[in-house]
Protein backbone atom coordinates (compact mmCIF):
# COMPACT_ATOMS: atom_id res chain seq x y z
CA UNK A 1 0.00 0.00 0.00
CA UNK A 2 1.39 3.77 -0.94
CA UNK A 3 0.65 6.34 1.50
CA UNK A 4 0.65 10.10 0.70
CA UNK A 5 2.45 11.82 4.00
CA UNK A 6 1.17 15.29 4.53
CA UNK A 7 1.82 17.36 7.72
CA UNK A 8 2.56 20.03 10.14
CA UNK A 9 6.34 20.88 9.93
CA UNK A 10 6.07 23.02 12.72
CA UNK A 11 4.49 20.22 15.48
CA UNK A 12 7.22 20.59 18.44
CA UNK A 13 7.57 16.67 18.13
CA UNK A 14 7.13 15.60 14.77
CA UNK A 15 10.23 13.97 14.31
CA UNK A 16 9.24 11.81 16.97
CA UNK A 17 5.60 11.07 15.40
CA UNK A 18 7.57 10.34 11.83
CA UNK A 19 9.60 7.70 13.96
CA UNK A 20 6.86 5.84 14.90
CA UNK A 21 5.39 6.04 11.74
CA UNK A 22 7.96 4.41 10.36
CA UNK A 23 8.26 1.33 12.71
CA UNK A 24 4.60 1.06 11.84
CA UNK A 25 4.78 1.41 8.14
CA UNK A 26 7.90 -1.45 8.40
CA UNK A 27 5.30 -3.56 10.29
CA UNK A 28 2.65 -3.53 7.79
CA UNK A 29 4.68 -3.03 4.77
CA UNK A 30 3.52 0.29 3.96
CA UNK A 31 5.34 2.56 1.18
CA UNK A 32 5.67 6.07 2.27
CA UNK A 33 6.12 9.56 0.38
CA UNK A 34 6.27 12.25 2.36
CA UNK A 35 5.58 16.39 1.28
CA UNK A 36 9.10 18.32 0.67
CA UNK A 37 8.21 20.07 4.12
CA UNK A 38 8.30 17.54 6.49
CA UNK A 39 12.37 17.21 5.58
CA UNK A 40 12.79 13.04 4.59
CA UNK A 41 14.15 14.19 0.79
CA UNK A 42 13.07 12.92 -2.10
CA UNK A 43 10.20 14.07 -4.13
CA UNK A 44 7.14 15.21 -3.26
CA UNK A 45 4.01 12.92 -3.58
CA UNK A 46 2.46 13.30 -7.01
CA UNK A 47 -1.00 12.66 -6.41
CA UNK A 48 -2.38 12.59 -9.89
CA UNK A 49 0.43 10.10 -11.24
CA UNK A 50 1.75 8.46 -8.30
CA UNK A 51 -0.91 5.42 -7.84
CA UNK A 52 -1.32 6.17 -4.31
CA UNK A 53 -3.84 4.21 -2.22
CA UNK A 54 -4.34 6.63 0.97
CA UNK A 55 -3.36 9.97 2.20
CA UNK A 56 -2.03 10.18 5.61
CA UNK A 57 -1.81 13.87 7.64
CA UNK A 58 -0.43 14.35 10.97
CA UNK A 59 -1.30 17.61 12.50
CA UNK A 60 -4.71 18.90 13.09
CA UNK A 61 -7.77 20.15 10.65
CA UNK A 62 -5.93 22.70 8.09
CA UNK A 63 -3.74 19.88 7.77
CA UNK A 64 -5.76 17.39 6.71
CA UNK A 65 -7.97 19.82 4.24
CA UNK A 66 -4.43 20.82 2.91
CA UNK A 67 -4.66 16.83 2.09
CA UNK A 68 -7.74 16.57 1.35
CA UNK A 69 -7.80 19.09 -1.01
CA UNK A 70 -4.87 17.42 -3.14
CA UNK A 71 -6.01 13.68 -2.59
CA UNK A 72 -9.92 14.65 -3.51
CA UNK A 73 -9.76 15.43 -6.97
CA UNK A 74 -7.65 11.81 -7.43
CA UNK A 75 -10.19 10.02 -5.29
CA UNK A 76 -7.71 8.89 -3.10
CA UNK A 77 -8.96 7.84 0.85
CA UNK A 78 -7.78 10.21 3.68
CA UNK A 79 -7.52 9.48 7.05
CA UNK A 80 -5.68 12.20 9.51
CA UNK A 81 -3.89 11.83 12.70
CA UNK A 82 -4.42 14.83 15.51
CA UNK A 83 -1.81 16.50 16.75
CA UNK A 84 -3.26 19.53 17.05
CA UNK A 85 -5.77 21.08 19.81
CA UNK A 86 -9.37 20.39 18.36
CA UNK A 87 -8.95 18.13 15.77
CA UNK A 88 -12.55 18.12 14.67
CA UNK A 89 -11.82 16.46 11.36
CA UNK A 90 -8.39 14.54 12.43
CA UNK A 91 -10.13 11.88 15.06
CA UNK A 92 -7.79 9.71 15.22
CA UNK A 93 -5.44 10.13 18.07
CA UNK A 94 -1.40 9.52 18.12
CA UNK A 95 -1.74 6.97 20.18
CA UNK A 96 -4.24 5.51 18.07
CA UNK A 97 -1.81 5.80 14.70
CA UNK A 98 -0.66 2.18 14.42
CA UNK A 99 -4.30 0.73 15.34
CA UNK A 100 -5.98 3.21 12.86
CA UNK A 101 -3.66 2.13 10.11
CA UNK A 102 -3.85 -1.66 10.63
CA UNK A 103 -7.45 -1.51 10.19
CA UNK A 104 -6.81 0.83 6.86
CA UNK A 105 -4.54 -2.45 5.86
CA UNK A 106 -7.69 -5.05 6.91
CA UNK A 107 -10.08 -3.15 5.07
CA UNK A 108 -11.94 -3.10 8.58
CA UNK A 109 -12.85 0.96 7.98
CA UNK A 110 -15.74 2.45 6.55
CA UNK A 111 -14.97 5.13 3.50
CA UNK A 112 -17.27 8.42 3.67
CA UNK A 113 -18.49 10.08 0.67
CA UNK A 114 -18.63 13.72 1.40
CA UNK A 115 -19.63 16.52 -1.20
CA UNK A 116 -17.04 19.20 -1.95
CA UNK A 117 -17.28 22.34 -4.05
CA UNK A 118 -15.72 23.66 -7.06
CA UNK A 119 -15.71 27.60 -6.86
CA UNK A 120 -14.77 29.92 -9.32
CA UNK A 121 -14.38 33.37 -9.96
CA UNK A 122 -16.39 35.15 -12.75
CA UNK A 123 -15.86 38.58 -14.57
CA UNK A 124 -13.71 41.60 -14.21
CA UNK A 125 -11.59 40.84 -17.33
CA UNK A 126 -10.78 36.81 -15.71
CA UNK A 127 -13.70 35.52 -18.34
CA UNK A 128 -16.61 36.66 -20.36
CA UNK A 129 -19.83 36.97 -18.75
CA UNK A 130 -21.25 34.35 -21.32
CA UNK A 131 -18.13 32.28 -20.83
CA UNK A 132 -18.59 29.14 -19.47
CA UNK A 133 -17.55 29.33 -16.24
CA UNK A 134 -15.92 26.16 -15.58
CA UNK A 135 -13.22 27.74 -18.10
CA UNK A 136 -12.58 30.08 -15.20
CA UNK A 137 -10.07 29.15 -12.42
CA UNK A 138 -11.45 26.67 -9.91
CA UNK A 139 -10.89 25.89 -6.53
CA UNK A 140 -11.55 22.40 -5.56
CA UNK A 141 -13.22 23.04 -1.61
CA UNK A 142 -14.23 20.79 1.23
CA UNK A 143 -15.09 22.98 3.81
CA UNK A 144 -16.34 26.08 2.80
CA UNK A 145 -15.68 29.46 0.24
CA UNK A 146 -16.05 32.89 2.56
CA UNK A 147 -16.05 36.14 0.23
CA UNK A 148 -15.15 39.07 2.83
CA UNK A 149 -13.67 42.36 3.40
CA UNK A 150 -10.13 41.54 3.97
CA UNK A 151 -9.38 45.32 5.41
CA UNK A 152 -11.01 47.45 7.67
CA UNK A 153 -14.39 46.27 9.18
CA UNK A 154 -17.07 47.25 6.70
CA UNK A 155 -20.28 46.30 5.58
CA UNK A 156 -20.21 44.85 2.22
CA UNK A 157 -23.45 44.61 -0.40
CA UNK A 158 -23.83 41.27 -2.35
CA UNK A 159 -26.46 39.25 -4.43
CA UNK A 160 -26.70 35.63 -3.74
CA UNK A 161 -28.61 33.49 -6.55
CA UNK A 162 -29.48 29.82 -6.10
CA UNK A 163 -29.72 28.86 -10.21
CA UNK A 164 -31.60 31.57 -12.03
CA UNK A 165 -33.55 32.61 -8.93
CA UNK A 166 -32.12 35.77 -7.19
CA UNK A 167 -32.22 34.77 -3.31
CA UNK A 168 -31.31 38.32 -1.80
CA UNK A 169 -29.52 40.83 -1.56
CA UNK A 170 -26.67 40.83 1.46
CA UNK A 171 -25.46 43.92 3.40
CA UNK A 172 -22.93 41.95 6.01
CA UNK A 173 -19.81 41.49 6.66
CA UNK A 174 -19.64 38.78 4.00
CA UNK A 175 -20.67 35.19 3.20
CA UNK A 176 -19.55 31.81 3.89
CA UNK A 177 -20.70 29.13 1.36
CA UNK A 178 -20.12 25.69 2.74
CA UNK A 179 -20.25 21.95 2.67
CA UNK A 180 -22.20 20.07 5.51
CA UNK A 181 -18.94 18.94 6.56
CA UNK A 182 -17.87 22.69 6.63
CA UNK A 183 -20.66 23.49 8.58
CA UNK A 184 -19.48 23.01 11.82
CA UNK A 185 -16.46 25.46 10.95
CA UNK A 186 -16.49 28.92 10.57
CA UNK A 187 -20.12 28.77 9.25
CA UNK A 188 -21.03 27.25 13.06
CA UNK A 189 -19.54 30.08 14.45
CA UNK A 190 -21.47 32.76 12.00
CA UNK A 191 -24.71 31.23 13.39
CA UNK A 192 -25.31 28.71 10.66
CA UNK A 193 -26.62 25.11 11.38
CA UNK A 194 -25.22 21.68 12.61
CA UNK A 195 -25.31 19.34 9.15
CA UNK A 196 -24.68 15.84 9.02
CA UNK A 197 -21.57 15.66 7.52
CA UNK A 198 -22.89 13.03 4.81
CA UNK A 199 -25.75 15.28 3.74
CA UNK A 200 -25.42 16.53 0.47
CA UNK A 201 -26.25 19.98 0.55
CA UNK A 202 -24.80 23.35 0.26
CA UNK A 203 -25.19 26.04 3.19
CA UNK A 204 -24.53 29.68 3.01
CA UNK A 205 -24.60 31.76 6.18
CA UNK A 206 -24.28 35.15 5.87
CA UNK A 207 -21.38 36.70 8.78
CA UNK A 208 -22.81 39.43 10.79
CA UNK A 209 -25.95 40.47 8.66
CA UNK A 210 -27.07 44.03 8.90
CA UNK A 211 -30.93 42.97 9.15
CA UNK A 212 -32.99 40.23 11.37
CA UNK A 213 -34.52 39.26 8.11
CA UNK A 214 -31.36 37.19 6.82
CA UNK A 215 -30.92 34.06 7.69
CA UNK A 216 -28.75 30.95 6.85
CA UNK A 217 -30.14 28.75 4.11
CA UNK A 218 -29.41 25.30 3.06
CA UNK A 219 -29.91 24.21 -0.68
CA UNK A 220 -29.69 21.02 -2.43
CA UNK A 221 -26.44 20.00 -3.53
CA UNK A 222 -27.21 19.99 -7.03
CA UNK A 223 -27.89 23.97 -6.98
CA UNK A 224 -25.31 26.31 -8.80
CA UNK A 225 -24.76 29.09 -5.90
CA UNK A 226 -23.69 32.82 -7.04
CA UNK A 227 -22.36 35.59 -5.30
CA UNK A 228 -22.44 38.98 -6.97
CA UNK A 229 -20.35 41.78 -5.30
CA UNK A 230 -22.06 44.69 -5.26
CA UNK A 231 -20.04 46.94 -3.23
CA UNK A 232 -17.66 49.25 -4.82
CA UNK A 233 -13.96 48.38 -3.23
CA UNK A 234 -10.79 46.88 -4.55
CA UNK A 235 -10.44 45.27 -0.61
CA UNK A 236 -12.46 42.17 -1.04
CA UNK A 237 -10.98 38.62 -0.96
CA UNK A 238 -12.37 35.24 -1.65
CA UNK A 239 -10.67 32.72 0.91
CA UNK A 240 -10.82 28.80 0.54
CA UNK A 241 -11.04 26.61 3.73
CA UNK A 242 -8.92 29.32 5.41
CA UNK A 243 -5.87 28.58 3.64
CA UNK A 244 -6.34 29.99 0.08
CA UNK A 245 -8.10 32.77 -2.21
CA UNK A 246 -7.77 35.57 -4.03
CA UNK A 247 -8.44 39.28 -4.49
CA UNK A 248 -11.71 40.27 -5.65
CA UNK A 249 -12.91 43.43 -6.88
CA UNK A 250 -16.91 44.97 -7.80
CA UNK A 251 -18.79 43.18 -10.19
CA UNK A 252 -16.69 40.23 -9.91
CA UNK A 253 -18.74 36.83 -9.36
CA UNK A 254 -18.33 33.66 -7.66
CA UNK A 255 -19.75 30.60 -8.46
CA UNK A 256 -19.77 27.58 -6.62
CA UNK A 257 -20.96 24.40 -7.61
CA UNK A 258 -20.66 20.42 -6.56
CA UNK A 259 -17.74 19.22 -7.44
CA UNK A 260 -17.52 16.09 -9.85
CA UNK A 261 -14.86 14.65 -7.34
CA UNK A 262 -16.33 14.10 -3.72
CA UNK A 263 -13.99 13.56 -0.94
CA UNK A 264 -13.43 10.03 0.63
CA UNK A 265 -12.69 10.14 4.34
CA UNK A 266 -11.60 7.22 6.21
CA UNK A 267 -13.81 6.43 9.28
CA UNK A 268 -12.93 4.37 11.97
CA UNK A 269 -15.80 2.88 14.55
CA UNK A 270 -16.47 4.46 17.62
CA UNK A 271 -16.35 8.21 16.33
CA UNK A 272 -20.13 8.95 15.72
CA UNK A 273 -20.58 12.32 14.65
CA UNK A 274 -22.66 13.80 17.60
CA UNK A 275 -20.79 12.19 19.99
CA UNK A 276 -17.90 13.74 18.45
CA UNK A 277 -19.41 17.28 18.49
CA UNK A 278 -20.22 16.16 22.49
CA UNK A 279 -16.73 15.41 23.33
CA UNK A 280 -14.94 18.20 21.16
CA UNK A 281 -17.97 20.84 21.20
CA UNK A 282 -19.76 19.78 24.22
CA UNK A 283 -22.77 20.54 21.66
CA UNK A 284 -26.37 19.43 22.89
CA UNK A 285 -24.38 18.01 26.72
CA UNK A 286 -25.37 20.72 29.43
CA UNK A 287 -24.62 17.98 32.63
CA UNK A 288 -21.96 19.15 34.54
CA UNK A 289 -18.26 18.27 34.45
CA UNK A 290 -16.35 16.86 37.50
CA UNK A 291 -16.41 19.81 39.60
CA UNK A 292 -18.76 21.94 38.66
CA UNK A 293 -22.08 22.72 40.05
CA UNK A 294 -25.25 21.39 38.27
CA UNK A 295 -26.36 24.60 38.63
Amino acid sequence: MRVAVFGNAQYHDLDNVLRELDEIADRLALELAFETDLGRGGSPPDLEGGDFDLVLTLGGDGTLLRGARAAGPHGIPVIGCNLGRLGFLTLVQREELGQALDAVVRGDTEIEERVALDVRIVGDGRTDAATDPRDAESYYTVNDAVLHKSGFAQLITLRLRADDEEVGHYSADGIIVGTATGSTAYSLSAGGPIVVPTMECIVATPIAPHTLAVRPVVFPASTRITVELLTESDDLALTVDGQSGHALGPGDRVEIVRSEHSLRLIRLPGHPFFGVLRRKLRWGDVRPVDGESPC
